[in-house]
């Protein structure tokens, strides 16, 4: 029977003596906000579940120092999304982590398995999947909210048991926990992402004077959502971003008359878009360019087909060596992106190296 915690007290007083690690896991609500809204953490101490209120004051402030013990490994499945929502709230990560996820891709089960689908891989247990889309904030909760959450954490610890010893097996652990470590300075890092408009595929349609507007308007929009705490969406959707970024506007008035012409377009914003938009930023020059050649789509092809050659030796899933958005960096500045230095590189460049050096690749 999970215990609900609703005063700091009562918390710390379970956290006083820990094991070597705890399993974790959170309900947060990011809908109508830029943040995320941390609404429940779930902790599983041995055969204790935790499901504590972070909406009680003070309650933060008491899982903080459990989130930041090093001597404590915090198992969680797919946690990038709850890294941010526990920082937002708590100031600090989860460190160290072992995210059961990228453990089950990295021991060639299968990359990007959801929770309910690798519990049943390795336990044989069926999950229920009826709370997926609760109010998280909505207070008291229901029985079956909480019941689904409970179910969250409750096979944490087989999960980290099975996949140690397949990681063990493998020899890569130490990979493992790189990329953990990866995702903890990725949660800690709050500046955002500095190509926003590489993400988007129609970019590589646009020439580059084009895809310098796209990257003013995406900081703007980025600065605009944290400040205002509202989705990117809901400030300038992609579509029309790309749209606008394409023409461009002889002045602010042409911009305004455009910006009428366009269904749900921002048009109180006008003003803001047309300064974002005829301002300079001072790094695009260094801004790589989201390319469309045939040339480098056979060069990114033959990169892509090697990449997954070699997955394939090592019995890893699709993806998890090398994105194409990796490839893609490396491709444009001929270095070696963070992503894929220290295990990945190892293991690749190898491999790309005769590619990338060849012209004709």
């Amino acid at each position: 029977m999970p215990l609900w915690i609703n005063t700091p007290d009562a918390l710390r007083a379970h956290l006083q003596q820990l094991p070597a690690w705890v399993g974790l896991d959170t309900e947060f609500i990011r809908e109508k906000t830029f943040w995320p809204q941390l609404a429940l953490v779930q902790i599983a101490i041995g055969d204790t579940i935790l499901l504590v209120d972070p909406l009680v004051p003070g309650m933060p402030q008491a899982l903080a120092p459990l989130l930041s013990d090093s001597r404590v490994v915090k198992v969680m499945h797919s946690a990038s999304e709850d890294l941010i929502a526990l920082r937002c709230a708590c100031g600090v990560l989860p460190s160290p982590l072992f995210d059961t996820q990228i453990a089950a891709a990295l021991a060639g089960i299968g990359g990007g398995m959801g929770y309910q689908k690798l519990v049943a891989q390795i336990t044989g247990v069926t999950l229920a999947k009826g709370e997926t889309r609760s109010d998280w904030l909505k207070r008291p909760l229901s029985p079956a909210q909480l019941e689904y959450a409970a179910d969250d954490v409750v096979h944490l610890g087989a999960l980290y048991a099975a996949l140690t010893e397949k990681l063990q097996a493998l020899s890569r652990l130490d990979w493992l926990q790189a990329d953990g470590a990866r995702l903890i300075a990725q949660g800690e890092d709050d500046g955002g992402e500095r190509w926003p408009h590489l993400a988007l595929r129609s970019a590589q349609f646009l020439d580059a004077p084009a895809q310098h507007r796209l990257l003013r308007l995406l900081r703007w929009r980025e600065a605009q959502a944290r400040a205002s705490d509202r989705p990117k969406s809901w400030i300038l959707d992609n579509e029309l971003a790309v749209t606008l970024a394409r023409t461009p506007m002889a002045s602010r008035e042409a911009l305004i008359d455009w910006l009428e012409r366009q269904p749900k377009s921002p048009r109180k914003l006008a003003d803001a878009l047309w300064q974002a938009l005829s301002t300079p930023l001072p790094d695009e020059a260094d801004a790589p360019l989201a390319r469309n050649g045939d040339q480098d789509k056979q060069r990114l092809k033959k990169l892509q087909d090697a990449v997954a050659a070699h997955s394939a030796a090592l019995g890893l899933p699709d993806g998890i060596l090398a994105s194409r958005r990796w490839l893609e960096a490396l491709m444009e500045h001929g270095q070696w992106p963070t992503a894929l230095e220290g295990w990945r590189r190892a293991q690749l460049e190898p491999v790309l190296a005769p590619l990338l050096a060849s012209p004709r690749a």
